[in-house]
């Protein structure tokens, strides 16, 4: 398959996801309780690549540096970021909710720009302009 289909498969698993985080927050006490659950569903997740797509010898060999980003990032947006969204998603609409949270394009882009030395165009610029015009009108 190509990165453009496999984008888009993401695109169309994490557009349903909201929705039935929406449903599923409705029946909880608290977004923490809900986060508990959904974190069980990325255990599932981390069985099924251990047990049966990755071979152990793949996990040896690897960097420290590399390992503590890796775990670092899976912990800001599979926890941190995570109890951020349900509490936003528990108190307004997903309509509203999702879309400023998939901003994070453009935070990616400025911290790109100024942490990797990546390049600006006008293109990127455009892009950073219409998602910021999206969040002001969403707000």
């Amino acid at each position: 398959m190509t990165a453009v289909l496999w984008a888009l498969l993401a695109a169309c698993v994490w557009g349903i996801v909201p929705i039935l985080e929406k449903l599923g927050l409705g029946g909880v006490p608290s977004a923490y309780v809900g986060l508990f659950y959904r974190c069980l569903g990325v255990l599932l997740g981390l069985l099924v690549l251990g047990l049966f797509i990755i071979k152990p010898s793949q996990l040896r060999n690897i960097e420290p540096k590399t390992v503590f980003l890796l775990i670092l990032s899976g912990f800001l947006a599979s926890f941190v970021a995570q109890i951020f969204f349900y509490h936003g998603l528990r108190a307004g609409e997903a309509s509203r909710i999702v879309p400023i949270v998939g901003s994070y394009p453009m935070i990616t882009f400025i911290l790109a720009v100024l942490l990797l030395g990546e390049g600006l165009s006008v293109s990127k610029i455009i892009g950073v302009i219409l998602i910021s015009g999206g969040i002001w009108l969403l707000r």
